[in-house]
Parts: C-alpha cells; sequence; structure tokens
C-alpha cells in the first residue's frame, strides 16, 4: 500500500507536466479495450443506436468524470447558494470565466476518446450502416451494382453476412466509411491541438505575471497542495485525540486553536493573482491580511500605552483542496 501512494505521489507532482498526455493515452487504450472485447455490433435495426452509443455515451461518462473530479468544481460550488455576492455580474462574470476554464479540461478526455473511437472505425461502421436514410443508403450503395439488394443488406455488412451482396461490394462499402471516420477523427484532433493553442496563447499573451513568476507560482501551488496534506493530517489526528482524551477520560478539553467559518471561507475560495497584493494563494492572502491585521492592533496598543494587552494567537488552519492553476 506504501508502494502504491509513492506511485500515486508521484504521478500527482508530474500532473502538471504530462497530463493532458497521460489523460490521452489512457483513454485511447480505454477505448481499445472497449473495442476489441465488448463492443459487438448487432447488425441489424439496431446498428444506429447501438454504434452511436458507444461513441458517445462514453465520452459523456468521462466529461461527467472530468467535473467530478476537479477540485476547481467544488470550490466553485460548495456555498454558492448562500453567497448572495455572487448575483453581482463581475462574479457571475468571473465564475463563468472559471467555469469555461473547468471544462475545457473536462473536455480532454472526451474529445480524445471520440477521437480515438472515430479513427478506430468500428462506432461509426456500425452506425452508418443502421442509418435509415434514402440518400445516405444510395450514398453508400454507387459503386454496388444491385443497389436494391444494397439497401436491404446494408445492416448486414459490419458482421460479413450480406448474402445478396458480393463481399468485395460489401468491404467496399466499408472502406468508404472507415475512410470517412478517419478523415473525422483527423479533423477532430487538428481542432483539439489547434483550439489547445490558441487558449494557452491567449492564456499567455493576458498574464499579469512574467514566465519564470508563473513556473514560481506554480511550484509554490504544488509544495502548500503537498504540506496541507501532511498537516492536515497531523492536525485532525491532535484534535481528535484531544476530544477522545476528554470524552472517555471526563476531562476539561485542551485548548487548541481552530479557524473561524470566515477563516475558512477565506481560503476555500478560487484565487486570481493580483500584482498589486502579491499573494500566490487565498492561504497566502488570508495569513498575511491576518498578520497585518495583528501589526496593527499591536501598534495601536503601543500608542495607547497599554502594555497588559495579550498578543492574539495566529489562526493554524490549512487548505481543503488543491490549488489549480
Amino acid at each position: 500500500m506504501d508502494k502504491f501512494k509513492a506511485v500515486l505521489s508521484i504521478a500527482d507532482k508530474q500532473h502538471a507536466q504530462f497530463g493532458f498526455g497521460l489523460v490521452v493515452l489512457l483513454t485511447a487504450g480505454g477505448e481499445q479495450i472497449f473495442s476489441s472485447v465488448v463492443f459487438k455490433c448487432p447488425c441489424n435495426s439496431w446498428n444506429f443506436v447501438y454504434g452511436l452509443v458507444f461513441l458517445l455515451v462514453p465520452a459523456l461518462m468521462l466529461l461527467v468524470l472530468g467535473y467530478i473530479l476537479s477540485k476547481k468544481t467544488w470550490k466553485l460550488f460548495t456555498g454558492i447558494c448562500h453567497r448572495k455576492a455572487m448575483c453581482r455580474w463581475r462574479n457571475l462574470a468571473a465564475s463563468g470565466m472559471i467555469l469555461f476554464h473547468i471544462s475545457t479540461a473536462a473536455l480532454v478526455a472526451p474529445s480524445s476518446w471520440i477521437a480515438v473511437a472515430l479513427l478506430n472505425g468500428n462506432y461509426f461502421e456500425c452506425a452508418m450502416t443502421g442509418l435509415n436514410i434514402t440518400a445516405h443508403v444510395k450514398h453508400l450503395c454507387r459503386a454496388v451494382t444491385l443497389q436494391d439488394e444494397c439497401m436491404k443488406e446494408l445492416m448486414k455488412f459490419p458482421c460479413e453476412r450480406a448474402v445478396k451482396v458480393s463481399q468485395v461490394d460489401s468491404k467496399s462499402v466499408l472502406l468508404s466509411l472507415r475512410a470517412e471516420s478517419q478523415i473525422l477523427g483527423w479533423l477532430l484532433i487538428s481542432c483539439m491541438l489547434v483550439s489547445n493553442l490558441l487558449l494557452t496563447c491567449v492564456a499567455r499573451c493576458n498574464s499579469p505575471i512574467s514566465y519564470l513568476q508563473l513556473k514560481f507560482w506554480k511550484t509554490y501551488a504544488q509544495e502548500e497542495n503537498n504540506l496541507m496534506d501532511s498537516y492536515s493530517e497531523k492536525h485532525c489526528k491532535v484534535l481528535a485525540e484531544r476530544n477522545l482524551k476528554s470524552f472517555f477520560q471526563q476531562l476539561p478539553p485542551e485548548p487548541i486553536i481552530t479557524p473561524s467559518n470566515h477563516a475558512w471561507q477565506s481560503i476555500s475560495a478560487l484565487y486570481r493573482f493580483n500584482t498589486k497584493d502579491h499573494y500566490y494563494s487565498t492561504l497566502h492572502q488570508c495569513v498575511e491580511k491576518h498578520q497585518g491585521a495583528i501589526n496593527d492592533m499591536r501598534m495601536d496598543s503601543v500608542k495607547s500605552g497599554d502594555t497588559s494587552s495579550q498578543p492574539l494567537a495566529v489562526l493554524n488552519f490549512v487548505d481543503e483542496g488543491r490549488m489549480m492553476l
């Protein structure tokens, strides 16, 4: 189990570097398994529905899974119904941009599934041979001598069970369908790459910081996330032991500093870098502002000559989610 956790930790650290390629490879491998093991074209009136389901439904499931696994999704939606400030136009626009960013990441896996499935051609062949449109059937059977027979036997072509049409003619139709499927697959891949390049260029052009500072920001966010996991576990263990000890031994609980609800709300929001404040996360911002408030109160107490005031305790808290950039 420890070795497995170590492998997951290494993969998580490298996710930002080759996450896109890893998702594409895993999706392509899953599609190949489904195509060779699970998929069996029925070669009847269900061809179109069956092929379309295998082509689109897994992509839809991967899209939903992408939203579920994104921590940005839950940072955005947790408690959103109780935030009155979200009704403001500026906040709605910012939330829309965040949702768009989440969607671009979630669309990688479903787009890869559809692209690989189109390159393979099995799902497309099955679906198109079951499409009962006269113009479509005539288009496919234009090279077949007996077009009427071809229209009746078209659904049996993927299983090679056509009786009244020669194998040469049926294979010619299937080759045409596979060629069309592969063309659509390459077009989809090209659109994915061009869109990714354009979005990256637009995001980098509008970046308020330089390339090296952006690299530093990503490194800081990763380190903060790693330390958050270990510190959260330790803090929860200490708090749980304190409560259990107090419960079973009937002793007053030892004082442990915990964050307020406002503090949790402050660090749970999605953060956008501001060059004026120069903070690298909501946790960084909350800590700096809290320390600044403490310093202001200390300065006021010194000016008033009050030396008996007790110093405020610094909040000890952890971020509940990964800092995503």
